[in-house]
């Protein structure tokens, strides 16, 4: 198997060094769309920014704001045991560089991570040379991995998973040798649920480097709004005092039309109304905006720092960064990305902490084991719905009924506080036993000075 695997990543290995010209004419399209950093693009070929000050380097590579996010407060803990420590993290999207360059604790070197040809990839492990490498849900790229392997450095991937449809990609016979010699290097692997554990070990990753501490992603702390951004906040908690508030997050393309729709049967029974819609982008926000403004609607684009208006029912949020915040604001949180087929859920977590009635859809994908765990910790914790006229019912039930909004707000926060508790001490703990402790002599001893 790892004969075969290994003649897999050779033909993967020629195939990406002989398509890095057209690679860099993409980024380069990519920059002039503006999906790219203007000035930092560069940062994508391993060409690095800022210096590398001397140390050891743990490097966490994350993806998207998501993925960053749930990577912070483990990155603060391992700075807090050894203060020695050199962090690089490193991001791929804008949107996530937007929120994390703002917000990072100082120190933290950020980076756009380079994509996986064998010049970028070498370039950049020659430059910043990480004792081990950190990385976050589902970031398996051959050319990384196999170097850093082929140059000792350790490598863990934490809150792993797994989609269904890249499972059953890595599971077909041409590509199984490779992904199994691929997750041959890691040092630890720590899924984020049982079933997400077993794709892994039936992609035959070694069962002694698979362990369990629970999903990152009930850690995500408040970061990415200033103090500034912390009293208009409360400014509009003021102006929402006499509203029936409900928020809907995380919306994607499509699922606005749902969202609009429950809203003007509430305005019917419930005249006092304010609808919060934060789409999963930002410009989805304004076009949303835009659209029912020419339709008449009587609504506050976020952005703008507009006071509402007499009349004003929506309120659409096109910043970034302030979701955990916003969820104050209302006792009821509607979950997107999870109402219409295809689509695959968002964190529930980041509602149940603000103590929210949580609602979702029945499209969620991985987060499906999120919604199970706090379904087992407390029933009322999450109700799914099946789409427009079962969320329909269930907001008017919740406005129309107060002991049982009391209660299953109660039970979000409850079942939010007894998962999310530990889990950052048992990541750290995981970490110091499979990676820093089996670093080389000198290795060690650097990281624990």
């Amino acid at each position: 198997m790892m004969k075969k695997g290994l003649v897999v990543y050779k033909l993967y290995r020629a195939l990406t060094h002989g398509l890095s010209p057209l690679i860099r004419l993409h980024l380069r399209w990519r920059r002039f769309l503006g999906l790219e950093h203007p000035h930092r693009w560069l940062e994508r070929l391993g060409l690095p920014s800022q210096p590398r000050h001397a140390g050891p380097l743990l490097w966490f590579h994350a993806v998207s704001l998501g993925e960053g996010m749930i990577a912070v407060p483990v990155i603060k803990h391992c700075i807090r045991r050894m203060p020695h420590l050199n962090v690089l993290m490193t991001i791929t999207t804008m949107s996530s560089f937007e929120v994390l360059s703002k917000s990072l604790p100082s120190g933290i070197i950020l980076q756009f991570s380079p994509v996986d040809t064998p010049t970028s990839i070498h370039s950049f492990l020659d430059y910043w040379k990480p004792n081990a490498i950190v990385l976050m849900e589902s970031e398996l790229w051959p050319n990384l991995i196999m170097d850093a392997s082929r140059n000792g450095i350790k490598l863990a991937l934490l809150n792993a998973r797994m989609s269904e449809k890249s499972f059953k990609i890595w599971s077909r016979p041409v590509l199984l040798p490779l992904i199994s010699l691929m997750l041959s290097k890691f040092s630890l692997i720590v899924p984020l649920s049982t079933e997400q554990g077993i794709r892994f070990q039936l992609l035959q990753a070694p069962p002694y480097i698979i362990n369990f501490s629970g999903d990152l992603k009930y850690v995500i702390e408040d970061f990415g709004v200033n103090e500034r951004g912390r009293i208009d906040i409360d400014n509009l908690r003021l102006e929402l005092t006499q509203k029936k508030v409900w928020m809907a997050s995380s919306i994607h393309s499509g699922e606005e039309e749902i969202i609009l729709g429950v809203h003007n049967a509430l305005m019917q029974q419930q005249p006092n109304t304010m609808t919060i819609i934060v789409p999963r982008h930002p410009q989805e926000g304004r076009e949303i905006a835009k659209k029912l403004e020419k339709e008449g609607q009587n609504v506050v684009l976020r952005s703008q720092n507009e006071k509402f208006k007499p009349g004003t029912d929506i309120y659409v949020v096109d910043t970034l960064g302030e979701l955990r915040l916003l969820y104050t604001l209302t006792p009821i949180a509607v979950i997107g990305g999870s109402l219409l087929p295809g689509l695959s859920g968002h964190n529930i977590s980041e509602a149940a902490a603000a103590g929210c009635a949580v609602l979702t859809g029945c499209h969620i994908g991985h987060f499906s084991h999120m919604v199970l765990e706090m379904q087992r910790s407390n029933p009322l914790s999450v109700h799914q719905v099946s789409g427009k006229l079962e969320l329909e019912k269930a907001l008017i039930e919740l406005f129309t009924n107060a002991t049982l909004l009391e209660a299953r707000r109660r039970a979000a926060k409850e079942a939010f506080c007894q998962l999310s508790c530990g889990i950052v001490e048992n990541i750290w703990s995981l970490l110091n036993f499979h990676i820093f402790c089996r670093l080389s002599a000198d290795e060690s001893k650097s990281f624990r000075l």
